[in-house]
């Protein structure tokens, strides 16, 4: 699907990281960018920079997406193309032991439900009700394309780390319902496809240690160093215009294979 003038498109996570990153790239083809994002300050920033509309929303709530999705379709029209980066983690073990006073605690289950709620649960929400919109649509050629997904997994979905435990499991949830939903949706004309980042320049990332991120891009076999952001962008694009990708999840990770920690 050629990604042209005024082609609507919803970037979730979109003020900053990968989503900032995509979100550049649709607008520099034309298409008219949704950001939806809980950061009000960057989001309208990063709407205004690309001359788009920010939608301030939370992906756990259906009110809010719900909204986000009103509001950018009186803007722009019915999206074609939705991109989801929306996303957080943490660093929990299942079980452990205080190190000074031995003490034996869990992983707390509101934490664990919290991180699937926002990475999985968030992730679909916003595919379910984005797919029911985009199926109002007439198609856009002769093989009957309506539009376009693109979800943010993580290499974690296959080579989590020690404390991963929920961050692993909401990935690689959004790893394992990609091919379902493409298959739900294949009647539809509506591709949908799945990229897992390795360890790439984000804010997050940024804020670590100069000693840290030195050592974390000497981990990758090559090129040693962390992934751009733009990059990512660049997957999403070519996952969102080729119109026989479908269906799939690719790793973007400089041929790392993470270590337990």
């Amino acid at each position: 699907m050629e990604v042209s003038a005024n082609t609507p498109a919803v970037v979730t996570g979109g003020a900053s990281g990968l989503g900032a990153a995509t979100a550049r790239a649709l607008a520099a083809k034309g298409a008219k960018v949704a950001i939806f994002d809980m950061n009000e300050e960057k989001g309208e920033a990063m709407a205004a920079e690309i001359g788009g509309v920010f939608c301030k929303v939370n992906v756990t709530s259906d009110e809010d997406v719900d909204a986000g999705f009103a509001k950018a379709r009186e803007a722009h029209g019915q999206e074609r193309i939705l991109v989801n980066c929306a996303g957080i983690g943490n660093a929990i073990k299942t079980a452990s032991r205080d190190k000074q006073t031995g003490e034996i605690k869990h992983f707390p289950i509101s934490a664990f439900d919290f991180v699937i709620q926002v990475n999985l649960i968030g992730t679909f929400r916003c595919i379910a009700k984005s797919a029911a919109g985009m199926m109002s649509l007439d198609p856009i050629n002769e093989e009957g394309a309506r539009g376009a997904m693109v979800n943010t997994a993580s290499v974690a979905a296959e080579d989590g780390q020690i404390g991963q435990a929920a961050y692993s499991a909401s990935k690689g949830g959004v790893v394992g319902m990609t091919l379902p939903i493409a298959r739900d949706l294949m009647r539809e004309g509506i591709r949908v496809n799945t990229i897992l980042p390795g360890i790439f320049e984000t804010p997050l990332m940024n804020a670590a240690p100069p000693q840290v991120k030195e050592a974390l891009a000497a981990s990758v076999p090559f090129p040693k160093r962390l992934g751009n952001p733009d990059e990512y962008a660049k997957l999403a694009m070519c996952m969102i215009e080729t119109g026989y990708f479908n269906g799939e999840d690719v790793r973007l990770d400089g041929a790392i294979r993470m270590a337990p920690r």
